[in-house]
């Protein structure tokens, strides 16, 4: 009969652990954990396991003597907290492992900044490649405690929220928790940016408070005097509320906004997408300027900036779930076949176009690649003053066609 597997939370130090914790280490047969946590049992007579990268190796290790030893597996902080717990329950079978919790580094790094948690978001970077989860978590969150590692390092995190234009965050930095080389502060990113902290670490992100007082609410259909743009080159309020109807848009896709012009679309695509991501794509420098205030204005995390004219760059970008372009001028047919070979299965593309010329281009090319198509015509009045009452002034009618890329 397999005798049960104890995981006993760490905490920070050996001074978190409670006197049942310490019973069931004294009567242990063999300590399985880091080289770090087995330094604090060198007078403990039990066999020591180190856990190393051949993690497979140590599963197999624990497995082949259990049935005739007692063994304690200690881990950092709490076991089922981004910690080795949950692999054990997975390997071994719930019936076989003992879980026994512990504070875990997060909480702990709260209390040393006195800062409630209950709403922050956890992610973890140690040995992921998790990094793009990162920008739409901060359009959502104003506390997140990001796990580094050598590699993805406080100063490299620092210098990907620069790359990012993200700088309304500051950063506390919580150096060895829990030994006498503990060391909390806190920085600003371009500060952190050059600084070699020691390990291990933890990174908390806070957003500046009074910076967030500034920013302005999404909302769709927003009036286009909320937007930086050139006089005229912009999505009207009410084509900007059919047009995201008609995209169809879901939290994890990806779009993009292919002749993004002032961003508009992508700003309030942003209300349905999270935690996706957007790409504006747009050639004018000008307007590339007017997106970028607009982001900053409205900040959006998961909406990123290609200058560069189409259909170049697409090669460069995740395939998307859907694509919205905002007229295509004489280039439409090109852009349309160029950006459709890259469309998911069951994707939507949806072009506005003011020219009754680009209709037919629209629906011929986007059938030709094998689109079911769908096309509505709007014309907005809007209310204008007179002296006696309101009089409707008439809108250019805009035509919304839309191509799903049904599967075969």
């Amino acid at each position: 009969m397999k005798k049960p597997v104890s995981i006993i939370g760490m905490g920070l130090s050996p001074k978190d652990l409670t006197e049942e914790h310490l019973g069931i280490i004294r009567h242990a047969d063999i300590l399985v954990g880091g080289k770090r946590l087995l330094d604090f049992f060198t007078d403990s007579p039990a066999h020591k396991k180190e856990i190393t990268r051949d993690i497979k190796g140590i599963i197999e290790y624990i497995k082949n003597r259990m049935p005739n030893n007692k063994i304690v597996v200690l881990a950092s902080g709490d076991p089922l907290f981004f910690g080795i717990g949950s692999l054990l329950i997975t390997s071994l079978g719930r019936e076989n492992v003992l879980i026994y919790p512990n504070i875990s580094s997060v909480a702990a790094a709260f209390s040393r900044i006195k800062i409630p948690w209950h709403d922050a978001h956890i992610i973890s970077l140690h040995g992921r490649n998790k990094v793009r989860a990162l920008i739409p978590i901060l359009a959502k969150k104003d506390k997140v405690a990001v796990f580094t590692d050598p590699e993805n390092s406080p100063a490299w995190l620092a210098n990907y929220l620069l790359e990012k234009e993200i700088t309304d965050y500051d950063m506390c930095v919580l150096e060895q928790l829990g030994t006498a080389s503990e060391r909390v502060d806190w920085y600003l990113p371009s500060e952190a940016a050059g600084i070699r902290f020691s390990e291990p670490n933890l990174v908390i992100l806070k957003l500046r408070e009074l910076r967030s007082e500034k920013i302005t609410k999404i909302y769709s259909g927003m009036p286009e005097y909320l937007f930086d743009h050139q006089e005229g080159l912009i999505t009207k309020a009410e084509i900007r509320s059919v047009t995201l109807s008609k995209l169809r848009l879901m939290p994890d896709h990806i779009m993009w906004d292919l002749g993004a012009g002032s961003g508009s679309i992508s700003i309030e695509a942003s209300i349905f997408i999270r935690p996706g991501r957007i790409f504006a794509i747009e050639k004018n420098p000008d307007r590339i300027i007017h997106i970028e205030n607009n982001r900053k204005r409205f900040n959006v995390k998961n909406l990123e900036i290609i200058q560069s004219e189409l259909p170049d760059s697409l090669d460069n970008l995740p395939a998307p779930d859907r694509i919205f372009i905002g007229g295509g001028g004489k280039d439409l047919e090109k852009i349309i076949r160029s950006c459709s070979g890259y469309l998911k299965q069951d994707g939507v593309i949806v072009i506005n176009t003011i020219l009754i010329s680009n209709i037919e281009v629209a629906m011929s090319t986007l059938k030709s690649q094998g689109f079911i198509t769908d096309i509505v015509q709007i014309q907005i009045s809007r209310g204008q003053e007179m002296p006696l009452g309101k009089r409707l002034d008439a809108e250019n009618p805009v035509w919304i066609i839309t191509g799903e890329k049904r599967r075969p």
